[in-house]
């Protein structure tokens, strides 16, 4: 299935995609969030008769396709040809920082560029959702604690993440920097999470051709991984990492500015489109 939050920022509210219209499902849940993430409660909403549920306009405003996320955990340096283009090596355990939660956006919502940004960047990844708690779990039984998958574009101010000292983590959470969705997919509609194609243009322009086939660590490894230095919850995202692209790697750099639009999607998760705009205008 595949479920979204619809409505207004701050009032978004939960449905689902059924023949390519989203039905509301408020009647039935509160939101997408806490135990109505448990994959056995996600799988039985596949009996429920959605024909019947209200349509919900076209033009209403997808927001984020999970909410009250504890954690939004990222996964740095996870693809080999992208280690390369950074000219860093492919680590040997997970490189692990945080992005804060205050920075999830909605899929379409503009991306503001804080205050003195010249180096805003693109990340294409894969998101997975938790939805089962996970502390100390094996990597074979690590995929059952997954509600789904989504796309996230992990945004970055490269200056302040890599030349303003510190961890990565003040170049990773400005506002606006963490769109996730547009849909919450989940699993058993996802064949292989390590086959999935990912794509990012601007402007048109295509800049990431990518697969999660090239992942160094993959997903049921960085669930069992994370698993074991603390515990995951429902609703905590992981951002998986990107494949090659970025405009730090383009020759010569390139760095979004206002009135540039970005257009993601991986390969049955949806997709994403934004317009870049000035600080303080989102």
């Amino acid at each position: 299935m595949r479920f979204v939050r619809f409505g207004n920022k701050g009032e978004e509210r939960p449905g689902v995609v059924f023949n390519d219209e989203i039905k509301d499902l408020s009647a039935h849940l509160s939101d997408l969030s806490g135990a109505h993430l448990d994959p056995s409660f996600l799988r039985s909403l596949d009996q429920m008769n959605l024909n019947g549920l209200p349509t919900v306009p076209a033009s209403t405003r997808l927001g984020p396709c999970v909410a009250n996320s504890g954690k939004f955990i990222c996964i740095g340096l996870n693809y080999s040809d992208h280690a390369a283009e950074a000219g860093m090596d492919v680590p040997p355990e997970p490189i692990i920082f945080m992005k804060a939660t205050s920075a999830i956006s909605g899929p379409n919502d503009p991306i503001e560029l804080p205050r003195g940004s010249t180096h805003t960047d693109w990340e294409a990844e894969l998101g997975v959702i938790i939805g089962r708690h996970a502390k100390y779990v094996s990597e074979a039984e690590a995929l059952d604690h997954i509600a789904g998958y989504c796309v996230v574009n992990d945004v970055s101010e490269r200056e302040f993440q890599t030349q303003r000292s510190g961890q990565w983590t003040k170049g990773k959470s400005a506002d606006t920097f963490g769109p996730v969705g547009p849909w919450l997919v989940t699993p058993d509609e996802v064949d292989n999470p390590q086959n999935l194609s990912i794509n990012l243009r601007v402007n048109e322009v295509p800049r990431q051709t990518g697969t999660t086939a090239t992942m160094v660590y993959p997903v049921a490894y960085l669930i069992a991984y994370l698993s074991q230095f603390m515990s995951l919850h429902p609703g905590d995202i992981i951002a998986t990492g990107t494949p090659p692209g970025v405009g730090m790697g383009q020759t010569p750099p390139v760095y979004l500015k206002p009135g540039d639009q970005i257009e993601l999607s991986i390969d049955g998760l949806g997709t994403q489109r934004q317009v870049v705009v000035g600080a303080g205008s989102a």
